[in-house]
């Protein structure tokens, strides 16, 4: 997981923001539709719509957008149903590859799917080959100027499960169920979060330390992240950070 975390960094300053924001943006209306259809329009009984509106409003996306989406979601406004399909792969090296979707069409999301993993070097798995290697996990990231003794203080109280340093942020982890409670009181002590996200953890990882290995899983990453149904892709590698930075180039 490391090393995907830091290849998004790296993805984020190398460029093409307007395009991946704009992709970025759709994923999360989407989001936060399937999440007002699911549980309803009232974040405060619906905890998976009022953790997409968070995570919305955290990129950016205008309140007036998010309040259409969840009007779509509950049918106030027309709108296309979605369904929550998982695509489970591996890509060089022996990496393994979880791949969240949200799809109007299963068989076309399916077919790119596959096509995509096939042009990039990887395989897809049958279901249940490669969920069982991560586990759903809440995530907090914060940057790294924060005290590590008032963080730790504020965090375990509020059911945080680790701490650790990731160079330039700390990173929090906590049970899902305890995500939206540990930011409220990070919030509370004025600690300043950079992200908060329920999100999938690798049980255990797969260290890469060839270039080209690096570059071809990158490569079927990015390529997924970019169809645009693919919501997530989670992935159990880890690479050094030279080994990372001469990939990206």
């Amino acid at each position: 997981m490391s090393g995907h975390s830091k290849w998004a960094t790296i993805k984020h300053r190398k460029g093409a923001a307007d395009k991946r924001r704009g992709k970025l943006f759709a994923k999360l209306i989407r989001q936060v539709e399937v999440a007002a259809r699911q549980g309803g329009s009232d974040p405060e009984a619906n905890p998976t719509l009022r953790t997409m509106f968070q995570k919305a409003r955290d990129n950016s996306v205008p309140l007036d957008t998010i309040e259409r989406a969840i009007k779509r979601g509950t049918g106030e406004l027309e709108g296309v149903s979605y369904e929550s399909v998982f695509y489970e792969g591996y890509a060089s090296g022996g990496v393994a590859l979880y791949v969240d979707a949200l799809t109007d069409n299963r068989n076309r999301t399916s077919s790119e799917v596959r096509a995509l993993f096939t042009r990039n070097g990887g395989s897809l798995a049958e279901p249940g080959a490669v969920a069982w290697q991560f586990e759903r996990k809440g995530i907090v990231i914060l940057d790294r100027a924060v005290d590590e003794e008032e963080l730790m203080l504020v965090a375990l109280e509020a059911g945080a499960e680790n701490l650790v340093d990731e160079g330039d942020t700390w990173r929090l982890t906590c049970d899902p169920s305890d995500l939206l409670g540990l930011r409220e009181s990070l919030d509370g002590a004025a600690i300043p979060i950079i992200s908060a996200a329920s999100t999938m953890l690798p049980i255990s990882v797969v260290g890469i330390d060839n270039v080209e290995d690096a570059r071809a899983v990158l490569r079927l990453i990015d390529a997924l992240d970019d169809q645009d149904d693919v919501q997530d892709v989670y992935a159990n590698f880890d690479v050094p950070d030279e080994v990372l930075q001469a990939a990206a180039n």
